[in-house]
């Protein structure tokens, strides 16, 4: 079947397309209810890793059974690109390529190459960064500087090797994830970010040894409070390592200094050594939200539209998409998407108010 006879079965009335909003004034960005400006865009590829981190893609649900999203249902690289630049004509400045694991979609080097070459309307370039699982990473490096890329976050919960494979439920190891580094380094993939999600009893004791290990390298290395993404992690809050006693049990050894930020829309707090070596930053979702500065919005693979990371349901931008759309008037749905935004999951949850929807899965929409 031809994409066009695709594209004419699959036709939706313009009526049933999310309502337009009213698009903000040259050069300034889209506000949501809160004033908060879109600002930053994450892009899933995939929802397909060949990780099974116990906090992301438990085996148990994850298993050979499981039906991922076929090739055809994905967005294609063009149509990303497209929705991405209408994006930047919202205020989005930053583009972060996620997944699952974004490294598994073929080819990704070419969406790089197209997303690069976008522009704000002042004429600046897209900060474009990735996040991966780094296993396929020294592969993968130099090709993706080379298109464009500016920046790599890589994932690691570990230097212990059983602890690591126990984690990822994968047959990699930490080495391959630090080639992986060392490769994104190398090409210029810098400053690279290693993120740890902490999560007590299980790797909380790999916090001060990540420390040593990242200090005087130049990578910053970032906690990650355990969160309650999507439904089937069987997250217990007993099992979150506050940041602050990430910070208190490093800087007891390593003297810390904070690094104060009034940037919107930045999750890390950063906190310098006192002796030069280097600097860590503490993400706290859980006991610190910051939902007042959120400035994210999330697109799917298959081209919905999520405005928090533990939304329940997204927005459908397939549809109007291959339905004929113009820009013109996928920046009017866009808009009319943002302006009604008033998410604040985080902030809910620390003052004890129950949230019974189901919420999308870390591994579909990314982290």
């Amino acid at each position: 079947m031809s994409k066009v006879f695709f594209l004419a079965d699959h036709r939706t009335a313009r009526s049933a397309w999310p309502p337009p909003g009213e698009l903000p004034a040259d050069g300034q960005p889209a506000l949501d209810l809160r004033a908060r400006p879109l600002r930053d865009l994450r892009i899933s590829v995939t929802d397909r890793c060949n990780f099974r981190c116990t906090y992301c893609m438990p085996r148990e649900v994850f298993d050979s059974a499981y039906t991922f999203m076929p090739h055809s249902a994905l967005l294609s690289f063009e149509e990303i690109s497209r929705l991405a630049g209408i994006f930047t004509q919202l205020g989005v400045e930053k583009i972060r390529l996620t997944g699952g694991e974004p490294l598994l979609r073929k080819h990704i080097e070419n969406l790089v190459e197209q997303l690069a070459q976008l522009r704000t309307p002042a004429g600046r370039p897209l900060d474009l960064t990735l996040t991966t699982n780094g296993s396929v990473l020294a592969r993968k490096a130099a090709a993706l500087k080379s298109a464009g890329l500016t920046r790599v976050t890589v994932s690691l919960d570990a230097l212990d090797a059983a602890m690591f494979q126990g984690m990822s439920d994968s047959g990699f190891t930490p080495d391959d994830v630090l080639r992986g580094i060392d490769a994104a380094a190398e090409a210029g993939l810098t400053p690279v970010k290693v993120n740890m999600v902490v999560r007590r009893g299980l790797n909380d004791g790999q916090i001060l040894p990540m420390a040593e290990r990242f200090r005087n390298s130049g990578h910053i290395l970032r906690f990650i409070e355990y969160m309650d993404v999507g439904n089937s992690n069987g997250w217990n809050l007993a099992e979150v390592v506050p940041s602050h006693e990430v910070v208190e049990r490093i800087g007891a050894v390593h003297p810390l200094v904070p690094v104060e930020s009034s940037e919107m829309g930045r999750v890390a707090e950063r906190w310098r050594y006192a002796d030069g070596s280097g600097e860590i930053g503490v993400i706290s979702s859980v006991t610190h939200a910051f939902c007042g500065g959120c400035t994210r919005a999330r697109l799917s693979p298959e081209g919905k539209l999520f405005l928090c990371l533990f939304a329940h349901e997204g927005h459908d931008l397939r549809a109007p998409l291959r339905d004929g759309a113009t820009d013109a008037e996928m920046a009017g749905i866009l808009s009319g998407i943002w302006a009604a935004r008033n998410d604040h999951y985080s902030e809910l949850r620390g003052r004890g108010i129950p949230d019974p929807s189901r919420k999308v899965e870390m591994s579909y929409i990314g982290g």
